[in-house]
């Protein structure tokens, strides 16, 4: 659970592409107006607060006039307070969306790319405003944090507030699983201590060291379920709307199941071979067949998780294309 990567942010971004541009378009379509290059800092600030009210995940506003010189600080949103009220008097006439936007009378969409203040992966929209006349009287351009923007549109936004929680107590629970562990080496250090005892005592009985694997093999089951519990859910960010990543998670546990379940299958043959006991190696017989049952079963969830969301993808592939086709028959 945790930060999404840039990578991560880029792959939703791409799944989610065409409702966030229609998204940005509706907002940044219904209020701008030529009455905007009117307004001072103040009143520019009070409709950015008033819109970051229903879109949290608006980062900065700013005007540029005809000519892509920004005409007034950066007006940070609401919840990024922490933007440098800077930028006037700057040339932004060779940024990609200026670049666009004076093309077309409709508004524009960069790629997300990597905020040179907050070091995030933010977006552009921009749109033409027009004298009555039909010369350029500017532009106004909305900065989006697109992290922000995919929790917004997935529903995701209050589950991120308890992260933290979630984190701190998973900790707590991968650190009593290592603790366990522990415990369990020490056990078999003490089982190695008494096979040696037998070995320098002519007077003891040799032990076979069955109790140190034993103890071993719990000791790597264990901890290897503590490290899965540790990068799944705290180290690494996983999505929980994301098929793969549930799948990813299951695989893992299950795998490490499956290698103890196996292991002390082994021994028990071992041990009830070597102890004369061949009656029991039926009950250890049945345990690998378990075993491989598991496998089995774990291998068919797996391919039918990955076909499900092969298909998935695929037609969201199909809807894009769908789009864009639209849109290309809507511009002729």
């Amino acid at each position: 659970m945790s930060k999404m990567s840039h990578i991560n942010v880029i792959e939703k971004y791409e799944e989610h592409r065409v409702a966030i541009q229609n998204l940005l378009s509706s907002i940044l379509g219904c209020f701008a107006d030529e009455k905007m290059f009117e307004q001072n800092q103040t009143e520019l600030a009070k409709v950015v607060d008033s819109l970051c009210s229903y879109y949290p995940f608006v980062s900065l506003l700013y005007l540029l006039d005809a000519d892509g010189k920004q005409i007034c600080q950066n007006v940070p949103g609401s919840h990024f307070k922490n933007h440098p009220k800077i930028g006037l008097g700057v040339d932004r006439s060779n940024r990609p969306y200026f670049l666009l936007a004076k093309k077309t009378t409709g508004v524009v969409v960069t790629e997300p790319y990597l905020s040179s203040v907050r070091r995030e992966l933010c977006l552009s929209t921009c749109i033409k405003v027009d004298h009555e006349d039909g010369s350029t009287k500017g532009y106004i351009v909305l900065d989006i944090d697109v992290s922000a923007t995919l929790s917004f549109l997935t529903g995701d936004s209050r589950r991120i507030h308890f992260e933290p929680y979630f984190k701190a107590i998973y900790s707590l629970i991968v650190l009593g699983l290592f603790s366990v562990a522990l415990v369990l080496l020490y056990a078999a250090g003490l089982e190695c201590l008494k096979v040696v005892r037998s070995l320098t005592s002519p007077e003891q009985v040799m032990e076979i060291p069955f109790g140190v694997v034993i103890y071993l093999t719990l000791a790597l089951a264990i901890f290897d379920l503590g490290k899965t519990t540790l990068e799944e859910e705290v180290l690494l960010y996983k999505d929980i709307l994301r098929h793969s990543s549930t799948r990813r998670t299951i695989t893992r546990f299950i795998a490490v199941i499956i290698i103890a379940v196996s292991i002390e299958a082994l021994l028990m043959i071992f041990k009830f071979a070597l102890n004369g006991g061949g009656e029991h190696i039926i009950e250890a017989v049945w345990i690998i067949i378990a075993a491989a049952l598991l496998l089995v079963s774990l291998g068919v969830y797996v391919y039918l998780g990955s076909k499900a969301e092969g298909m998935l993808l695929k037609n969201n592939g199909n809807s894009k294309k769908r789009h864009d086709k639209g849109v290309e028959i809507n511009k002729h």
